[in-house]
């Protein structure tokens, strides 16, 4: 085929679409009402622990602030210590949390020497999941936000490596 050859017309035949089923007075549903969020979306987080933390020296990098992958090791801490609260720990020898997801804001630096707090609580409670809300803030002045944001931890059954359904002790300790 040369450059200069035009491409064939190419006949379609026309689409139709099939006609819309009629609404019956029985399916036919009321107007939408404006949307609301329901009443446990506007209810505050449920707090799960407030951990105090104190900066370590080690903590610090070559800012000498603390470094960004320390403050997944505050959570993580927090998150252990609240676990260790909880009935069976949500672990056995069928079940375990892993952390699915992890999301922060670093909002401003930590300077050492600080001691802070990291606060945990319930954003969303699924089935298999959970998802940890989280605040890292001066310990002295909850106003000073150094970080936010969310963990996400799913439960999986440790035989097949699936999600298993959230043990009763984990959900009864986040509501």
């Amino acid at each position: 085929m040369s450059d200069a050859a035009t491409p064939k017309a190419r006949k379609t035949p026309a689409r139709r679409r099939k006609p819309a089923a009629k609404k019956t007075t029985e399916s036919a549903a009321p107007a939408a009402a404006p949307a609301t969020q329901p009443a446990e979306e506007n209810a505050a987080p449920v707090a799960l622990i407030r951990v105090p933390l104190s900066v370590r020296w080690r903590d610090l990098d070559a800012f000498n602030h603390v470094n960004n992958s320390k403050y997944l090791s505050y959570l993580e801490e927090a998150r252990l210590r609240w676990m260790l609260g909880v009935p069976g720990q949500g672990l056995d020898d069928h079940v375990a949390p892993v952390v699915a997801a992890a999301h922060l804001n670093y909002r401003r630096p930590i300077e050492w020497p600080a001691e802070v707090d990291v606060e945990l609580f319930v954003e969303r409670l699924g089935n298999t999941s959970v998802s940890i809300g989280h605040r890292i803030v001066d310990a002295k002045d909850d106003s000073v936000l150094y970080c936010d944001g969310n963990v996400v931890m799913v439960w999986i059954d440790r035989g097949t490596g699936r999600a298993a359904e959230l043990p009763v002790a984990v959900r009864e300790a986040c509501s």
